[in-house]
């Protein structure tokens, strides 16, 4: 086995967390599979994977191993598809993270079209809404709601999301209805965090042409879209969301729109990938696809 099966072979391991399952996605014998990672961990001089009777998992040298196996096969197959494929073909694995809102309700629902389109790419999607470092994860695109603040990445504006306060009315009939912004002082709010614990999201209401921000209190606070949810309906306060996240809730009486003479800003939403990605095939006709999902719900991004 030549050193790039044996680096294609390494990361089948350590994403199927198996010699087994990597042996058979690619055709070889298992005995195969594991004499070919013990002459990599010889030549090395260090033990990449922790193997039990149950599991298998890269150790630290393994797993800083693995992401960057992770970059080289990527590059070459960007690399391939440029001079041999181009951009009508492209092929290879694609790793896109993304919240797991959009996934369910946005994506996944419309995915076996993307597959139609371009059936040689192998989609990897993570969910999820903490920060991600791209490059160190080998991961070729994200989708992230809020202003981009990384400027070492490449931002397509996406959506612009309209967006509700809203509260349950277990929530509503406890502590009264805010009929004013000024009001929200009176409040509770689920408060929301980013993942590094170092920026939290106040409510924001467009005012005499002007933003105002209201940092309201609160005894829960998340960093989960789906637990932010969830903390409204169980009256635990008030959350301020893109409306297409709780328009199921609204409609059915659970959750109730609050201040609606006074418009809440457009979250923005924007795919991210790095500068190094941005002539690669697959990572541009996905972002493509997506870009005209967005369109058919939220309309122009602009």
């Amino acid at each position: 086995m030549d050193r790039l099966d044996t680096l294609q072979l390494f990361t089948r391991i350590v994403e199927q967390n198996s010699f087994t399952r990597a042996a058979d996605m690619l055709g070889i014998p298992r005995a195969s599979a594991t004499h070919a990672i013990k002459e990599l961990e010889a030549r090395l001089g260090t033990r990449l994977l922790e193997r039990t009777t149950r599991h298998v998992r890269p150790t630290l040298d393994g797993q800083a191993y693995y992401e960057r196996c992770v970059q080289v096969l990527t590059d070459l197959d960007d690399a391939e598809a440029v001079f041999r494929h181009g951009a009508s073909s492209p092929r290879g694995v694609l790793r896109v993270d993304m919240s797991g809102t959009h996934a369910t309700r946005v994506v996944l629902p419309r995915i076996r079209e993307f597959h139609a389109l371009y059936p040689d790419i192998e989609l990897v999607l993570s969910s999820g809404d903490r920060l991600v470092d791209l490059v160190r994860e080998g991961v070729d695109c994200v989708i992230r709601a809020g202003d981009p603040r990384d400027l070492n990445l490449v931002a397509r504006r996406l959506a612009r999301m309209p967006q509700a306060i809203v509260a349950s009315p277990d929530y509503l009939a406890a502590s009264g209805t805010p009929r004013h912004p000024d009001e929200l002082a009176a409040h509770q709010a689920v408060r929301f965090f980013a993942s590094s614990g170092t920026h939290t999201y106040p409510l924001e209401l467009e005012m005499d042409g002007e933003l105002r921000r209201f940092d309201l209190p609160g005894w829960l606070s998340v960093n989960d879209a789906e637990n932010y949810v969830l903390g409204a309906l169980r009256g635990c306060g008030l959350i301020q969301v893109p409306r297409f996240h709780v328009e199921q809730e609204l409609g059915d009486g659970r959750l109730v729109e609050v201040l609606k003479a006074w418009r809440s800003p457009d979250f923005p939403l924007s795919a991210l990938y790095p500068y190094r990605r941005q002539l690669s095939p697959r990572v541009r006709v996905f972002v493509d696809w997506i870009a005209g999902l967005y369109q058919e719900i939220f309309g122009p991004s602009k």
